[in-house]
């Protein structure tokens, strides 16, 4: 992800991430950041998109398959909903500026560290063009030459070359 494991922190090895910010993407879209911050136990999660659960406060898209990432199924918080993880660890009471004093504070660094990370990211090819989904014989493994290609199995189902 960006070189820090997360494996000693699976297996109990560390008791926290080395990661002070992570974020969260459905697809191509930063749905939500989540900050460890560093001089305190708290864990504060702030949500800028979440999908339009299906029914109505199910907690999932039921009925849809997928939550979308964008458009009409989604809805966009401004002010972002904040979480502290630490105190509420399903999400279940998003926090305001009466209820958390350092509201505006934990708003305004998570939001910060967005604009970082943003400014880390270029742009890739699509990877799910038209001419790369398309079947491209001359790239799949070819036992003979191309285009007569003819592979036999070993009996562990192994392909292997004619002759060999």
């Amino acid at each position: 992800m960006d070189g820090h494991s997360l494996v000693p922190l699976l297996q109990g090895a560390e008791a926290r991430s080395a990661h002070e910010f992570l974020f969260h993407y459905c697809g191509q879209h930063l749905h939500a950041a989540r900050w460890h911050q560093r001089d305190s136990g708290s864990v504060w999660k702030v949500h800028y998109t979440t999908p339009q659960f299906h029914p109505e406060g199910a907690g999932a898209c039921y009925g849809r398959g997928v939550c979308p990432c964008s458009g009409e199924g989604v809805t966009h918080h401004r002010p972002p909903l904040l979480f502290d993880l630490s105190r509420d660890p399903s999400e279940a009471r998003p926090l305001t500026p009466d209820s958390e004093p350092l509201y505006h504070a934990v708003i305004a660094r998570v939001g910060a560290a967005v604009s970082e990370h943003r400014h880390t990211l270029s742009p890739v090819p699509q990877q799910f063009s038209t001419s790369n989904i398309l079947w491209k014989p001359w790239l799949q493994p070819c036992c003979g030459h191309f285009p007569f290609c003819s592979c036999h199995e070993d009996g562990d189902g192994t392909p292997r070359m004619p002759g060999l």
